[in-house]
């Protein structure tokens, strides 16, 4: 029986091993670890990367986003609206920014935001949308830009899960008045610990995340707001910039693991994931409604999966206020999904062994 992990870097790790050793040896030699050359550098890279005029290196995507809502100084109390289908960050960075997290259930197919609820959420306290690219997949831009054209609203792209990912040809992380990102090691391009960015065309709201993210100071010693420590550290700057330049052929490799499961996955107990040309496929999440017992069949068939998300934000006892909300989308999405191995250099073997046990399921 084969031992397959829901998630594995050691390919993509013996790919970059050499880099890494003598970037590692770069960095120590320079004695130089936090807002230094290997920072701006990777900025400039991955500003030129999204097509956006600024990427701003920080500390994780949960500072990314907060960030991001704080520069825009959106008055307290104000509200957000978010899915509710979403890991727990993207609410948590309104939550720090004093603001009012707004659900809005998903569409049952693309599993992001469904733009036909979110006008039925906006009321006068409205001031954000902050749209999750989730699993890899760009939420319905043109439709989410409209509505917030309509009613003056700022636009806070959580690209968390979708470096790369494009919407009709446009990079997912361009649309809005900002976007957030996080590289975690599991992401499509993961640092070596915590790590996060935020793009954005706006060159003055840039300047204010820079100084936010520093203590709230652009010159040292000098501070214009009450600003965070959050800044994204040298090491996991030139950690990034190795594998920048590979992110493109990794997310392919990715696009055709998810076509080689959907072509080939063939039981009527599984509703398998649209195929979207734009999606990076982060995750690739199955639906089932005997999801703990599929689980259950895998993992003693040594496969291991992962549920994104098991509890909605709304049933959390951290959000116990948001308890009144009814999502119905949102709670089926909990109970029903699972998330396939899927990475690069995952192989054939592999990936023949995962579709004969889901389909003898």
């Amino acid at each position: 029986m084969m031992k397959i992990p829901a998630y594995d870097m050691t390919g993509i790790h013996n790919e970059i091993k050499k880099q890494v050793s003598e970037t590692m040896e770069r960095v120590i030699d320079k004695n130089w670890f936090i807002q230094g050359e290997e920072v701006n550098s990777f900025e400039k890279e991955y500003a030129e990367f999204t097509g956006t005029n600024e990427a701003i290196g920080v500390s994780n995507g949960l500072d990314a986003l907060n960030l991001s809502l704080v520069s825009l100084e959106i008055p307290k109390g104000s509200e957000v609206i978010i899915p509710g289908n979403t890991f727990i960050a993207t609410a948590l960075a309104a939550s720090y920014a004093d603001l009012k997290v707004v659900l809005v259930d998903p569409d049952i197919d693309t599993y992001t935001i469904d733009s036909k609820k979110i006008e039925n959420a906006i009321t006068d306290k409205t001031k954000a949308i902050m749209p999750v690219h989730l699993y890899g997949r760009a939420c319905e831009m043109d439709a989410i830009m409209e509505i917030a054209k309509k009613y003056g609203l700022y636009v806070i792209e959580d690209n968390a899960q979708a470096q790369g990912a494009t919407y009709k040809g446009r990079q997912t992380g361009t649309f809005g008045d900002a976007a957030a990102t996080s590289f975690y090691p599991g992401k499509n391009i993961g640092a070596f610990g915590d790590g996060g960015g935020i793009t954005t065309n706006n060159d003055e709201l840039a300047k204010k995340i820079r100084m936010y993210q520093n203590y709230g100071s652009e010159q040292k010693y000098y501070h214009e707001y009450k600003g965070f420590n959050a800044r994204l550290d040298e090491i996991q700057a030139a950690i990034l910039r190795i594998k920048l330049p590979l992110l493109k052929k990794w997310n392919n490799e990715r696009k055709e693991i998810a076509q080689i499961y959907g072509a080939n996955i063939n039981n009527s107990k599984i509703i398998l994931p649209q195929y979207y040309e734009g999606n990076v496929w982060h995750q690739y999440v199955i639906r089932t409604e005997q999801r703990d017992e599929l689980q259950k069949y895998l993992s003693d068939n040594g496969i291991s999966t992962v549920i994104h998300y098991p509890i909605p934000i709304h049933k959390q006892k951290a959000y116990s206020e948001l308890s009144h909300y009814s999502l119905p989308v949102t709670e089926e999405l909990c109970n029903t999904v699972l998330s396939l191995p899927i990475y690069p250099y995952i192989g054939e073997e592999k990936l023949n062994y995962i579709i004969d046990v889901l389909n003898r399921y």
